[in-house]
């Protein structure tokens, strides 16, 4: 059984809600943050990265106080608002192409710490190191960790009943999203809500592997303080059939020494390799692979399709590694490795061209992105897929809903 419980957020004020949202830090190239911050003084991106100027020259200690004492101020200027009571969420994205509508709980530290609430991506304990201190610093979290459920019927039924009733937020932003926003406050329907996901046994995470674990390492350290909000860490819970998967591609600064006919001599080994020439190809199935070399595009077919008895040796990007990153390119480290780089699948097959074309990488690898199955059963036997295999959407806003520890 799944545990999830309401909590008393913290939000923006309905009038303000679309200035203060904002995307993933990273997201924001420097021009584009320099801009938001100078014209925008209800950003969130202000509390996420205050002295944005001098932020190269301060501790991390202080850089964290700096939020913590920046996310106060917003509270104190009434640009956020604090629930009387613990409630849950409706949340509804609208993208130019897909909706993606979920629900907001805290989700139970014990169930992950058991597998019920079960991983498919491995952490760089650096980085779980780093998140954990930061919410010990800030005193709280404003990037829910992205969760499916199998789908139901009666919480979709629910679902397009609350949808009819009056948002508490109806808002669009300017990469052309519309978000709303329902409060789920009557304590029949927080306790129905609540039954539904303790008769799903197995809950899986999609995206924030690091912030969950991070969430447990700060469990484990400070549970000794009596606080309960430690105990859960903020979700958005989402139906499986509901959340869009891509893959990540990869570009490589150079073949490592191989001519492009060696080079091409050596993949001939595990794939038959159609040249498609100038055609924008990406694979169509599994076991296929597109290729950006010297002006070219190539469709490379895996000779040896569910040969590998491991079901981690039958997912492409493993098989990618092993028959061609590895061994030809000499790339061991994905995730540090300077001359290797990811670019989500939802990018044209055209920005990979282009990367290439201009000269600071030599090739370019497509994928075929995973299904929702693929993950399940890699996470239900307990194996962790190579960094960076899957871009998940949808991507909840940063600051439009704070759980406080």
């Amino acid at each position: 059984m799944a545990k999830i419980i309401p909590f008393k957020a913290v939000r923006p004020t309905p009038d303000k809600v679309a200035l203060v949202t904002c995307r993933n830090y990273d997201d924001y190239s420097s021009a584009e943050l320099a801009a938001w911050l100078s014209f925008n003084p209800y950003s969130f991106l202000h509390v996420i990265h205050p002295a944005y100027m001098y932020s190269q020259k301060i501790t991390l200690d202080k850089r964290f106080k700096g939020v913590a004492h920046k996310y106060q101020d917003f509270k104190d200027d009434g640009v956020f608002m604090t629930e009387d009571q613990p409630v849950y969420f409706l949340y509804e994205i609208q993208t130019k192409t897909e909706i993606f509508t979920g629900i907001v709980a805290g989700t139970s530290i014990e169930d992950y710490k058991n597998n019920r609430i079960k991983k498919h991506e491995d952490t760089l304990q650096y980085r779980v190191e780093y998140f954990k201190d930061y919410l010990h610093q800030t005193g709280f979290n404003t990037e829910p960790v992205l969760i499916t459920y199998p789908d139901n019927i009666q919480i979709n039924e629910w679902i397009a009943k609350k949808k009819k009733d009056q948002p508490v937020y109806n808002y669009s932003t300017t990469n052309k999203e519309k978000h709303q926003l329902w409060k789920v406050e009557s304590a029949e329907e927080i306790h129905w809500l609540t039954q539904q996901f303790e008769d799903i046994p197995e809950l899986y995470i999609a995206d924030g592997h690091h912030r969950s674990a991070s969430a447990e390492l700060l469990y484990d350290e400070d549970k000794h303080l009596g606080n309960e909000n430690l105990n859960y860490f903020m979700s958005f819970l989402i139906a499986e059939s509901n959340v869009k998967i891509y893959e990540y591609n990869r570009i490589i600064r150079d073949l490592n020494g191989f001519s492009r006919e060696d080079f091409l001599e050596k993949l001939s080994e595990h794939f038959i390799i159609k040249d498609k020439e100038q055609e924008l190809w990406k694979p169509q199935s599994k076991f296929e692979f597109g290729m950006y070399l010297d002006g070219h595009f190539y469709a490379l077919f895996y000779k040896q399709q569910g040969m590998s008895e491991s079901m981690l040796g039958n997912l492409d990007a493993q098989i990618l590694y092993d028959t061609v990153l590895l061994p030809l390119l000499g790339i061991e480290d994905l995730r540090n490795d300077e001359r290797i780089e990811y670019i989500p699948g939802k990018q044209s097959v055209a920005t990979i061209k282009e990367l290439v074309d201009e000269g600071e990488f030599e090739v370019g690898f497509m994928l075929y992105a995973s299904d929702i199955n693929e993950i399940k059963a890699l996470a239900d036997n307990n194996l962790i897929m190579p960094p960076k295999s899957t871009y998940i959407e949808p991507k909840f806003r940063s600051g439009l809903m704070v759980y406080e520890l």
